[in-house]
């Protein structure tokens, strides 16, 4: 049995050539919520959704979120709407006394579905609407999560990281923005100050999270800030990342980073942005997989290998990787 922590594409990539080693029916796969949305009355739960189209076989490889080829025909009218109404477009946050009121998933994350500043295709939106609509009904996050994962013949046990609200928030010197607005509509060019995992005080791990928590963690190479740090806030959660052997994947050979704004969000909260950056980030981690070219030299156990993860035979060998640090510290 394994459990692996995901957060954006870091983990998905490999996951998809991981069966080999690590047998999908003994695998779970604990993803990241902090970059959740509300729009449009919809939740978006993105760090899940590319997990459950990556197993139901429906992702689109070339972007790594969302359904290929999946029409945008009512996101194209929602903006549409919006400009022959001469409404702004961008992210349009709801009103503050408007963010705790109702649902409370949905805490510190609504916007507007005027304009839609995400690209959600069709398909992708039925998701949203019927995993909102379950949740209206009063199933957990994480019920909600398996009911889906039961519609897309999911090979893994996918769960969310807590039942509970918490939303990544990077502050730059514009003010506070949701990492949906710094990422995707500002495309990650805002200067950033630091970044708060609002909520994170107050959520929790369920059971089945600590219960997969107890078997050996894998951490694919995601952003270490704002892919993984929500799920290490989280009560419950790096306690249990402690007392288990942890194998980290890191995002980076020595100071470049593969792809994705890792590097200026580490540098943001105090972290070199770097593999040794991630090695202090990650202090419960028994042993790290590198890159052959990755020199780092780490105070813990390292297996080095090609770290492109561009395939599924890439995604094989670094599996492989995964379990030869895995047979040192288990």
């Amino acid at each position: 049995m394994v459990t692996l922590l995901s957060g954006g594409t870091g983990t998905p990539k490999l996951l998809r050539g991981a069966d080999a080693v690590f047998p999908p029916a003994e695998t779970t796969v604990v993803a990241n919520t902090g970059d959740d949305v509300e729009l449009g009355g919809h939740l978006v739960c993105p760090d899940l959704d590319t997990v459950l189209f990556l197993g139901g076989d429906v992702l689109d490889l070339d972007t790594w979120w969302g359904i290929a080829d999946d029409p945008t025909t009512t996101h194209d009218e929602l903006r549409a709407l919006a400009d022959d109404a001469g409404l702004a477009s961008g992210p349009r946050y709801l009103p503050d006394e408007r963010q705790t009121a109702g649902r409370d998933i949905a805490d510190w994350r609504r916007f507007s579905g005027v304009a839609e500043f995400m690209l959600i295709g069709d398909r992708d939106r039925a998701v949203h609407i019927t995993r909102t609509s379950l949740l209206d009904e009063g199933a957990t996050l994480t019920e909600v999560t398996r009911t889906l994962a039961d519609a897309f013949d999911l090979p893994w046990d996918l769960l969310p990281m807590s039942d509970d609200p918490v939303a990544s928030i990077v502050h730059t010197p514009d003010g506070p923005m949701h990492f949906q607005e710094f990422w995707v509509a500002n495309d990650g060019e805002p200067a950033v100050e630091d970044v708060e995992f609002r909520g994170a005080s107050t959520a929790t791990a369920t059971d089945a999270v600590l219960t997969a928590l107890s078997e050996p963690v894998v951490i694919g190479p995601s952003n270490p800030v704002t892919s993984i740090g929500p799920l290490i806030a989280v009560e419950g959660i790096e306690p249990a990342l402690r007392e288990t052997p942890v194998v980290a994947v890191s995002p980076f050979v020595e100071d470049e980073v593969f792809s994705g704004p890792a590097a200026k969000l580490m540098d943001a909260v105090g972290y070199d942005p770097s593999t040794a950056g991630v090695a202090e980030a990650y202090p419960f981690a028994d042993a790290f997989v590198l890159d052959d070219a990755d020199g780092t030299d780490l105070d813990r156990p390292v297996v080095r290998t090609d770290t492109t993860l561009d395939t599924p035979d890439d995604a094989e060998r670094v599996a492989r990787a995964v379990e030869e640090a895995l047979e040192v510290v288990a």
